[in-house]
Parts: C-alpha cells; sequence; structure tokens
C-alpha cells in the first residue's frame, strides 16, 4: 500500500472550506437558537421542492399511485410553506414532539430498569439513562428556547468537528493506494 499526497489544489479546497465550516460553526456556538430555526427554515424549503416532486411524478405516472403522489405532494407543499413562513412555530413544535419522545423513552427505560432481570449495574445504568431522559425533556417542554438552543449547539458542535476534520485532511494530504486504486483520506 503505497501513499501518495493529494494534489495541492485539493488540499486547498479541503483547508479553505474547512476554515468556512469552523467559522460557521463558531457562529451557530454563538447563536444556537437561530441556528435551530435557520435549520427550520431550511428544511421547510427542502420539503417545498421534494412537494413538487411529488406532483410532477404523480402527473407523468400512471396506476393507483399517481392521486396518492399529488395529494401528498400537495400535503408536504403545505407543510413545507408553514414550516417556511413559520420557522420558529414549527420548531416549537418540533421541540415539543422531541421534548415528549424523550419523555415516554425516558418513562420506558426506568421501568424496564426496575422491573427486568438484568444485574445490578445494567439495571442502574437503564434507571440513570431514564431519569436524565426525563430531566431533559421536562427542561425542554418548560422552555422550547433551552431545546432550540441545545439542539442548535449539538448541531453546531457536529459540524466544528467536521471542519476540524477537513482542515486536518487537507493540511496531511494523503491519498492511500491499494491495489492501484486511490483512496483519499
Amino acid at each position: 500500500m503505497a501513499i501518495d499526497k493529494n494534489p495541492s489544489w485539493i488540499r486547498a479546497v479541503q483547508i479553505g472550506l474547512g476554515i468556512l465550516v469552523i467559522i460557521i460553526s463558531i457562529f451557530m456556538l454563538a447563536h444556537p437558537g437561530e441556528t435551530f430555526v435557520s435549520i427550520i427554515w431550511i428544511l421547510g424549503i427542502v420539503l417545498l421542492f421534494i412537494g413538487i416532486e411529488r406532483i410532477i411524478v404523480g402527473i407523468v405516472s400512471s396506476g393507483r399511485s399517481r392521486w396518492a403522489n399529488i395529494g401528498l405532494g400537495i400535503l408536504v407543499m403545505i407543510l413545507g410553506g408553514i414550516a417556511t413562513a413559520y420557522p420558529v412555530a414549527a420548531g416549537y413544535g418540533i421541540i415539543y414532539f422531541i421534548g415528549f419522545a424523550f419523555l415516554f423513552s425516558g418513562i420506558a427505560r426506568i421501568i424496564e430498569g426496575f422491573s427486568s432481570k438484568h444485574s445490578g449495574s445494567k439495571k442502574a445504568f437503564l434507571i440513570g439513562v431514564g431519569i436524565l431522559a426525563v430531566i431533559l425533556s421536562i427542561a425542554v417542554l418548560v422552555s422550547p428556547v433551552f431545546g432550540a438552543r441545545l439542539a442548535g449547539f449539538i448541531i453546531a458542535i457536529g459540524l466544528l468537528i467536521t471542519g476540524i476534520q477537513m482542515v486536518i485532511s487537507g493540511i496531511q494530504g494523503k491519498r492511500f493506494n491499494i491495489m492501484g486504486k486511490n483512496i483519499s483520506r
């Protein structure tokens, strides 16, 4: 297995885009609530395009799925339009949905921990994770702003890690040659 270097222009692109992602993620870390609302708005636009695509597929297709595609495409466009027009309200809806999901998941883990025949450490872990999920869910349900900021913060951290990885890959610029095939890393 031979190790070659990527061309310098690819390395420069990786470093430049990585720095851009790091800068954006730092802005997102400074404003995690706005990050979440922006993501909802972007998802609303994506849903509009998906709805249009479903309507077009329904118009050009034949058979039973034709009207289902058109109807569901219209529904997706309506929901995407609502999310785009009212991203804060849509965000609150998603936050409440996530809060209730965490609540039910936490309760289920606590019940499993108490009622199962697991060993002491696994039982304690299940109960502990369940309690943590219930506490987080209550915090999110009581303060949806906290939930939006938490979601924005988690997304920003993921992007920060990705940006750092891109810069490191560009600096190292390694490309592995395995059996005549170049594999960038």
